[in-house]
């Protein structure tokens, strides 16, 4: 007789998954397996990813101890339904996405932050702005720290490097993550993975030098795997990524520009006080939001990215 288990893929390689148990049918809470998913998800075009949480089938009669269980005794055979997904990384059921820059060194893409942010708006994911290696320039720290926040977005100014500013993100980490998965994500170089080794010491991800010609790292991570925040079953999961900074928005459909005004939060209060029905924000006159970016209630900087996002997206094909 086949029974199921419930769990959360954690991890996926080449079609094997790693799956922490979520009740104590087959194992305890906590307890991680590999398995592979039923061939028939392929024929409905759903591939299992990361932060799914899933359903496994497996024999009634095996043993519980653990000791005999095999990718092949189990198989992934239901996928519950998702909050949302992404496409590069290929993660599911994000609640946070931590959106990490330098304030030097390498110095930050406000436009590839921003989209960042965009994308997590649109998918239903709180962005956290988090600004590290605030020693090395803390006046433009200091600058990033407040435009973001003028947004209505959480921020933190940090450094990893001197162990300064991390005490606020991890009494934000332990008071806001039971039962969410968060990801971290930023250009490579900029200290992600130094300030998860700070707030996650037992992970001890491997983190590369910079290199002074180009000011870039390079990655070191090389596949999405989901870290445990506690042994519970309900415990948080925090993600290191591999891919967010490169992003593509004429090859990768996440939305259409008639969505993107929604994703910068800050226009929320100026949408439909605008002159024109059909206002873009972008030149107008009698622009609700271009008046508020000239008043400063709206960044300049968060405008330049809207307009580039946007101009972007208005001569987007569409990919089959």
């Amino acid at each position: 007789m086949s029974c199921t288990v419930k769990g959360k893929i954690i991890n996926g390689v080449g079609g094997l998954y790693t799956v922490r148990l979520l009740d104590n049918t087959l194992m305890p809470v906590g307890s991680k397996i590999k398995c592979r998913a039923r061939g028939s998800f392929r024929h409905e075009k759903l591939s299992p990813l990361p932060g799914d949480t899933v359903n496994l089938l497996y024999s009634e009669g095996m043993s519980k101890d653990g000791a005999d269980k095999k990718a092949s005794d189990l198989v992934i055979d239901e996928i519950y339904p998702r909050k949302n997904s992404l496409i590069r990384p290929p993660m599911a059921n994000l609640d946070f996405l931590f959106i990490t820059m330098a304030s030097a060194s390498p110095s930050p893409s406000l436009a590839t932050v921003d989209k960042l942010i965009a994308i997590a708006e649109f998918n239903g994911i709180e962005p956290i702005v988090v600004i590290t290696k605030n020693e090395l320039d803390p006046a433009y720290a200091e600058e990033l720290f407040k435009s973001y926040s003028l947004c209505g977005f959480t921020c933190f100014s940090l450094s990893a490097a001197e162990n300064t500013g991390i005490e606020p993100i991890d009494e934000f980490i332990k008071s806001s993550m039971n039962g969410k998965t968060a990801a971290f994500a930023g250009a490579s170089g900029i200290g992600k993975s130094t300030l998860m080794n700070r707030l996650f010491p037992h992970l001890s991800l491997s983190t590369s030098e910079i290199s002074k010609k180009i000011e870039r790292g390079r990655h070191t991570t090389r596949e999405v795997e989901l870290f445990c925040l506690s042994e519970d079953a309900d415990c948080g999961y925090i993600a290191d990524t591999p891919g967010f900074s490169m992003l593509d928005f004429e090859r990768f459909d996440f939305f259409e520009k008639d969505d993107l005004p929604s994703t910068f939060r800050e226009f929320e209060p100026y949408i439909g006080e605008c002159k024109y029905t059909k206002c873009s924000h972008t030149k107008e006159e009698g622009c609700a939001i271009l008046e508020a970016v000239k008043s400063g209630k709206i960044p300049v900087s968060r405008h330049v990215s809207y307009v580039e996002i946007f101009d972007t997206l208005k001569t987007k094909k569409k990919w089959n």
